[in-house]
């Protein structure tokens, strides 16, 4: 039903521009003991800011997760996915061999209320979607979400980005495209070049941003996010703390969700929570604390409810042989442990004159190196156990990943990596005790790296592993987010970071390969004619045999240029206070708060 004059007006009649006021405030203003309900928990790397189009790490998508709403997302508690509507009535029609989609949005959602709405409420609608989509294809905007956007060959879009490119003039936002249409006030349709049978994954990320309010901020956008999602910005300390208060204009929105019949933890949320409206939090505080020990000690101080990613060297006091150590289940802690669907990795720039490029010479560099990081030293030191060797990039829990393969890199081989540097000339021509170039010149690998507890011991072991190798290690520290911006922009040696998959695909761990995605999702900003073929064919494809047959090509090519070290798949162990309820970590999506309640009465809290 389409929502009248009046309900919009009722809807958003918190506020005129400002935030609105929680109902929980409005509770203790009337002299109700109503306590708010606030979630505080913390990351460990500074967010980049929160425009869905210019941001790519994890930080910055978990809080635009919250704000920006999606055309369809995945079920909390479905295992291992199940894609279902969000602000789509219902699933796609799907035409013409998966080349059109169509679906209707629901009417009546609206949007955070903003000054860019001059005082007045705001509906999603159809057209929304298709602004956000052009806003990846703008060149101004630099989308590293670009080239994954591109891959489903959504029609016009492409021909649209090249024509401002090459008329040096601004994108044009007026112009349709036959690939992404509103048909009408909430109907979308999609049409794309080639058949797609995944382009759901595509929809259950794609955000809708208001147009009102990319122009009204222009390059501020980054620091003012307005979308429809359960939960608005209400304060930003960049790098330091956020704040994140439940948007009182949402839509009625009810706790459903279908565990799996034989997934007991996921029957008993369902039956504790069916029916509640959602989000049932009305705060969330994420505060950034980089260092392990501050992270960990808050936590046990009460400061914080939860604790994502126990610290590595923390493991040995939070479990005892893989289970809850008692003095933390006596207050009422509590586990949850998983195989996460992540990979760490080194990223050699391919375009740095002494770490990249393909002549064999180079290649063996980079292979020495790989095979003598000592995998396992750094998973039972550096990480306390809590890892398993990865053997390729493709993520566990995603289709392509093979828990079969094993690869070179999954050994350790110092005396094949020596071999590997004398028989290329890498050799101590001074007596210095460090290897230099073929031609004679210095050879110092520099890396990049933070200045983090963990980093720097994961930082002695590779720089251990190298000085065995005779290999001259220089680190340089900076802030993660810093660290980013230097990898997108080429202006690196070395770099070990994760990656998180996003979608239940592993065709998007494979993009770090692409060329079409260098300084975007391909990091190592590798180059390969063979590769991207074999990419492509990826991407046409149905899964089954032939499919799953091209992701280990890939892969051979990956380990065989080498413009990535892989180094583990983690496990992931987080714990929760006692008044965290119904928490539960999601193997790839990030919209988790509107499931999450807080009894505040479990325990009492610090002031």
């Amino acid at each position: 039903m389409t929502p009248t004059r009046r309900d919009l007006l009722t809807a958003a009649a918190a506020g005129t521009g400002l935030l609105a006021t929680p109902d929980w405030l409005h509770a203790a203003e009337a002299g109700v003991a109503t306590p708010a309900k606030v979630l505080r928990y913390a990351f460990n790397a500074a967010e980049t800011g929160f425009d869905p189009p210019q941001v790519s790490d994890l930080y910055s998508h978990t809080i635009t997760a919250h704000i920006f709403e999606t055309l369809l997302e995945y079920d909390h508690l479905a295992r291992p996915f199940l894609i279902r509507p969000c602000t789509a009535v219902a699933l796609p029609e799907i035409a013409d061999d998966h080349r059109s989609f169509t679906l209707k949005i629901r009417p009546g959602i609206l949007f955070h209320d903003d000054p860019a709405f001059k005082g007045q409420p705001r509906e999603l609608t159809a057209e929304d979607y298709v602004y956000t989509l052009k806003r990846y294809y703008d060149p101004a905007t630099k989308s590293p979400g670009h080239t994954s956007l591109e891959e489903q060959g959504i029609l016009g879009l492409q021909a649209l980005r090249d024509a401002a490119i090459q008329s040096k003039k601004p994108f044009d936002y007026n112009q349709p495209v036959e690939g992404a249409q509103a048909l009408d006030r909430y109907t979308l349709r999609f049409r794309l070049r080639a058949s797609r049978p995944r382009f759901l994954y595509t929809l259950a990320g794609m955000e809708a941003m208001a147009r009102e309010v990319v122009e009204f901020y222009g390059d501020k956008v980054m620091e003012h996010p307005i979308g429809t999602g359960p939960f608005r910005l209400a304060e930003w300390r960049r790098s330091s703390m956020i704040v994140m208060e439940r948007f009182t204009g949402y839509r009625e929105r009810f706790y459903d969700a279908t565990p799996n019949p034989d997934d007991t933890e996921g029957q008993a949320l369902l039956a504790r929570f069916k029916g509640r409206r959602i989000p049932m939090l009305d705060r969330v505080e994420v505060s950034i604390i980089e260092e392990a020990q501050p992270r960990w000690l808050a936590f046990l101080n009460g400061e914080q409810d939860l604790l994502e990613r126990v610290p590595a060297d923390y493991i040995p006091q939070a479990l005892v042989k893989g289970e809850l150590a008692p003095h933390l289940a006596k207050k009422g802690i509590r586990k949850y442990r998983i195989a996460g669907s992540d990979v760490t990795m080194t990223v050699f720039n391919m375009e740095d004159p002494l770490i990249g490029g393909l002549a064999p010479q180079q290649v063996a560099l980079r292979r020495a190196i790989s095979l003598g990081l000592d995998i396992q030293r750094e998973i039972r030191l550096g990480r306390r156990g809590e890892a398993m060797p990865a053997q390729a990039g493709i993520q566990p829990g995603t289709y392509g990943h093979d828990p079969a393969l094993r690869t070179e890199i999954g050994e350790y081989q110092p005396a094949r990596a020596r071999a590997l540097l004398d028989t290329w000339g890498y050799v101590d021509r001074d007596g210095d005790g460090w290897r230099e170039r073929p031609d004679g010149s210095k050879l110092t690998l520099v890396i990049l790296t933070q200045a983090d507890q963990t980093s720097r011991q994961l930082d002695e072991i590779y720089k251990k592993n190298m000085d065995t190798l005779g290999l001259k290690v220089e680190l340089k520290v900076g802030q993660w987010s810093e660290n980013l911006k230097s990898t997108r922009a080429g202006k690196f040696m070395l770099w070990r970071v994760g990656s998180s998959a996003g979608s239940p695909d592993g065709q998007g761990a494979l993009e770090c390969g692409y060329s079409a995605s260098v300084g975007k999702g391909n990091m190592a900003r590798f180059q390969l004619p063979a590769f991207d073929q074999v990419y492509d064919r990826i991407t046409a494809l149905p899964d089954g045999p032939e499919r799953l047959a091209a992701f280990r090509e890939a892969n051979r090519l990956l380990l065989a240029y080498a413009p990535y070290r892989f180094h583990v798949h983690r496990l992931i162990t987080d714990l929760t206070q006692p008044q965290v309820i119904g928490y539960r970590r999601a193997p790839f999506w990030l919209t988790w708060w509107p499931y999450i309640d807080i009894d505040a009465g479990a325990t009492q809290r610090p002031k």
